[in-house]
């Protein structure tokens, strides 16, 4: 291990001065902020009325992020160095709301926060309080990108910001409590997909300080030998700073710092996959705070982690702790008669952009640049009529997104994402561009490996979705790719964007940065040679719970519409889109022109597969996704052969908010829209391709929901064919022309022989697939010709 006590001492007197007067003030004023709503200098004895009633906050791990925050500042001053900082513990949030301040990005970004006594007094009376701000490191936060709310996301997200921003440092301060999650583990292997040449650095700093809220952490209890391995053998060069005594930990840091900064001006000068510098910085859990309250030891405990003090309205002991506890800092030595911090504090704090608090990158719409698409009609496939043509709609997908790639090249701001599944989900036409970017280890065997490749695999959705995340909101584009049933994975980091996401619309200074674009293909229609564990297409229904701002979610019913939607999805911003895609050959029903219509509807009548569409319809047959459509517009064909005179409408939605009413949606339908596509009071047989009640949620407000049924996935699942999973959950052909029989009132005295037959071919298509193991040839071989 690098010995602390080995190296020398870097800082001068003054600047040993500088960097502790920044420290402590960020920390009287994290700890002002947790406790105080009056009298923010002390300058008259504190009162339980200056106290806040309500005492929220964590304590525990803000000294340690002042500490980092201080020393990175010095360090970008001495090497002039463009950084930004992810902080993992995002329950910090006092550290970076009092380093933003003292830096004053702080305040331009919310003026009515001086920089005097008055704005600290706004600054400690806001933080947890009623119409304030949040505890965590939310978007409200100038020069954040991780709100760090829910643990374990961080390091992705700083790999992500790194990754085509040369010269940029992301500083990663890693809490040893996130350290224990999944995501958080997996993201150490982050740096075997860096390249030292093209992209930025990432300095993780793994922050032992102990304990989480009432538990020991694994990384500070093991051996230190035992650490260091584990850290090597993730590809690191640890350095440790360790300690309680603040002049010799501010040597420590300073030097650190210098060492890891000039080992990184090396790895980028040279080829081959580094050992990356980190920093293990142990200290104190409440460094700086009371020690012991109420004769049980608090500073170095679990107990440290929220509020040390706890009852200070109704407690004088604890009271006169409190002010003792804040005027160590010094107060009076660190702000001037105006509240102002001194020349000393603000000494070691850079200028302009070069403030990480003020850095572009943490508020990446500042440099986004808009993606040059190429045109979707030159890759629409032919359509002479509907359904006369089939392809690939993820495979036609690919060879677009291979030119999106070429087009903006020089930008080298576009990324495609996913767990080991670009080949397998048909967009493979990327690699003839660009490779899978990898810094480890190449057999001949190989392909498509490159130290410069645009396409980032592995086998961790969490650290697809972190790395995306990071991407984007750094300023870049990109697109992820997954099996529908895996998605589900990053279910709460999806959640946590859209909430950030929710949030950034708000505020006025952060620019608008690219959407999370989901692209879910091999769905639960087409896994039916994986079996019942790849089968689940519920990933909607959690996004669909989601800030109606901010989601949307479309369901291309052939190629030419997944093309139309793709590049919409591509150029919005401030979403998360979830676009679900077969990769199977599908029938092609739309040309170029009418996808291009039919996407900007959002939801509209299929007059060419209606029948007397001069009429009022007998019955709806509406329809989302690409497998429901087949299957809708198999049945449609019956019933025009079978039942001629009866009026069937064909509705074919794509985006599936078009089908909330417009108060509950920015894409919602108005009442009279949706009645004039599914009429008001005829019965609507809907195929869609998730779980059906979605859609009854949806539209539960609608005239006619009481002739809504719904068919979909209803956990019935195998190994077996395709036209089988349809039928073992009621949505194929067959059973959509019994709904329709069942529900148009006189159908069912009247094609009761109709009805009798369509259950046949179901106990006909039971025993074909047992006898031959293949679909019959009539569902295989069916064709529209309408």
């Amino acid at each position: 291990m690098t010995a602390v006590e080995a190296r020398p001492a870097v800082l001068g007197s003054t600047e040993l001065a500088q960097v502790d007067a920044l420290w402590r003030a960020a920390n009287y004023l994290s700890a002002g902020q947790i406790y105080l709503m009056a009298n923010p200098l002390l300058r008259e004895p504190l009162r339980p009325d200056h106290v806040k009633p309500r005492l929220l906050g964590h304590w525990g791990t803000s000294p340690g992020l002042n500490f980092v925050y201080a020393h990175l500042n010095r360090a970008i001053l001495t090497h002039d160095l463009n950084a930004m900082l992810v902080t993992g513990p995002g329950h910090g949030g006092p550290a970076l709301l009092a380093n933003t301040w003292l830096e004053g990005s702080y305040t331009e970004a919310w003026p009515e926060v001086t920089r005097d006594a008055a704005g600290m007094a706004e600054l400690f009376k806001q933080f947890s309080f009623p119409g304030g701000v949040p505890s965590h490191v939310a978007p409200q936060v100038p020069g954040s990108i991780h709100e760090g709310g829910e643990l374990g996301y961080s390091l992705a997200h700083a790999f992500g910001a790194a990754f085509d921003n040369p010269g940029l440092l992301v500083a990663c301060v890693v809490g040893d409590g996130e350290a224990e999650t999944g995501p958080l583990a997996t993201s150490w292997h982050a740096n075997k997909f860096l390249d030292p040449a093209r992209d930025g650095a990432v300095l993780p700093i793994l922050h032992l300080n102990g304990y989480k809220i009432a538990n020991p952490t694994v990384l500070s209890r093991i051996a230190p030998a035992e650490l260091d391995a584990l850290l090597r053998g993730y590809g690191y060069a640890p350095i440790y700073v360790e300690g309680s005594d603040p002049e010799t930990m501010h040597q420590a840091m300073a030097a650190a710092l210098d060492s890891a900064i000039a080992d990184l001006a090396v790895i980028h000068r040279h080829t081959g996959r580094p050992a990356w510098p980190m920093i293990v910085l142990r200290s104190p859990k409440g460094w700086t705070g009371p020690s012991v309250v109420d004769g049980q030891p608090v500073e170095g405990t679990w107990r440290a982690h929220q509020v040390p003090l706890a009852e200070v309205r109704h407690n004088a002991d604890h009271l006169q702790q409190l002010e003792e506890w804040l005027l160590s800092y010094r107060p009076a030595e660190l702000f001037d008669e105006s509240g102002r911090p001194v020349a000393d504090v603000t000494a070691m704090i850079p200028a302009g952009e070069r403030r990480m608090g003020a850095n572009p990158n943490a508020n990446g719409g500042v440099l986004l640049r808009p993606l040059t698409l190429p045109d979707t009609a030159a890759h629409a496939v032919a359509v002479p009529a509907p359904g006369a043509t089939a392809a690939e709609p993820t495979r036609v997908l690919g060879r677009f997104l291979r030119d999106v790639f070429a087009l903006n090249a020089d930008r080298a701001n576009f990324r495609l994402f996913g767990p080991d599944e670009t080949a397998s989900n048909r967009l493979d036409a990327v690699y003839d561009v660009t490779g899978k970017e990898w810094q480890a280890a190449v057999e001949p065997v190989d392909e498509h490996l490159a130290r410069d490749g645009r396409v980032l695999e592995v086998l961790s959705e969490h650290l697809c979705q972190g790395w995306l995340e990071g991407y984007l909101l750094s300023g870049r584009h990109g697109l992820f790719s997954c099996y529908e049933a895996f998605v589900h994975i990053v279910d709460s980091m999806v959640n946590q964007h859209i909430k950030w996401l929710r949030v950034h619309r708000q505020i006025p200074w952060r620019r608008p940065i690219a959407s999370l674009n989901y692209l879910l293909t091999s769905h639960v229609w087409r896994q039916d040679h994986n079996g019942f564990s790849h089968q689940d297409p519920g990933f909607v229904d959690h996004v669909a719970n989601k800030s109606s701002e901010v989601v949307r979610v479309y369901f291309p019913p052939d190629t030419n519409t997944l093309l139309e939607v793709a590049a919409h999805c591509l150029l919005s911003r401030d979403y998360v889109n979830v676009v679900v895609a077969g990769k199977n050959d599908t029938p092609n029903w739309l040309d170029a022109e009418q996808a291009a219509l039919h996407c900007a509807r959002g939801v509209s009548i299929w007059e060419w597969a209606s029948t007397h569409p001069d009429r009022e319809p007998d019955v709806v047959l509406a329809c989302a996704g690409d497998a429901p459509t087949l299957e809708v517009m198999a049945a449609a064909k019956i019933l025009r052969q079978e039942l001629p005179e009866l009026a069937v409408r064909v509705v074919n939605v794509v985006d599936l908010m078009r089908l909330q009413p417009e108060s509950e949606h920015p894409h919602g339908l108005s009442d009279r829209e949706f009645d004039a596509l599914f009429t008001p009071d005829r019965p609507v047989i809907f195929a869609y391709h998730g779980y059906p009640w979605l859609i009854h949620r949806l539209a539960y407000r609608r005239t006619g929901h009481h002739d809504l049924h719904v068919r979909g996935y209803t956990e019935h699942g195998t190994t077996t064919t395709p036209f089988d999973m349809l039928v073992l959950n009621h949505l194929d052909r067959f059973q959509l022309v019994i709904d329709v029989i069942d529900r148009v009132p006189g159908l069912s005295a009247t094609a009761g022989v109709l009805r009798q037959r369509m259950t046949e071919a179901q106990g006909r298509h039971r025993r074909w697939i047992r006898t031959h193991g293949e679909d019959m040839p009539e569902i295989r071989d069916w064709t529209w010709e309408g």
